[in-house]
């Protein structure tokens, strides 16, 4: 990425994009399967770079923006994310920066705008109905970047 980012950077190892074992702390990610494009789905999705959005659609890899969700919808949206996923057994990687700062202030990449509480429970709800879930992982959260007011 031309931010220099490290953010994508562990799903790119996953892919083996990357050369992990280059990396301290991802070398054990060149030793197990492949994550494939089609096993990955993006909601929610926001300042991207245009390297990023190559990346993604040359890749295959499903992605709704913020803008996809206020067009269609949450619902629709995690619709079309179950169908493109299958009957596989499912991993929510929850990136909190995703959820506006209105309702998730600790967090070192606020989007304002970004997707409401609502939105966000709807979200883990729905992956968690299929019965499919089986692991859950949630980044971007520091509660030591919001104000105390905020954070309570």
């Amino acid at each position: 990425s031309p931010s220099g980012n490290f953010h994508g950077m562990p799903v790119g190892f996953l892919m083996q994009l990357h050369r992990s074992a280059e990396v301290p702390g991802f070398e054990w990610t060149s030793s197990i399967p492949v994550l494939r494009p089609d096993r990955i789905v993006y909601v929610g999705l926001r300042d991207v770079d245009a390297g990023e959005k190559e990346l993604l659609r040359d890749m295959g890899v499903r992605a709704f923006s913020l803008h996809d969700v206020d067009k269609y919808g949450i619902s629709t949206i995690m619709e079309m994310t179950l169908d493109w996923l299958g009957t596989n057994p499912l991993h929510l990687s929850y990136d909190i920066d995703a959820i506006d700062p209105m309702y998730a202030p600790g967090t070192g990449t606020p989007c304002h705008g970004g997707l409401t509480l609502r939105e966000g429970h709807f979200i883990a709800e729905e992956m968690a109905k299929t019965g499919r879930l089986g692991s859950m992982d949630m980044v971007e959260v520091n509660a030591h970047l919001a104000d105390h007011a905020s954070a309570q």
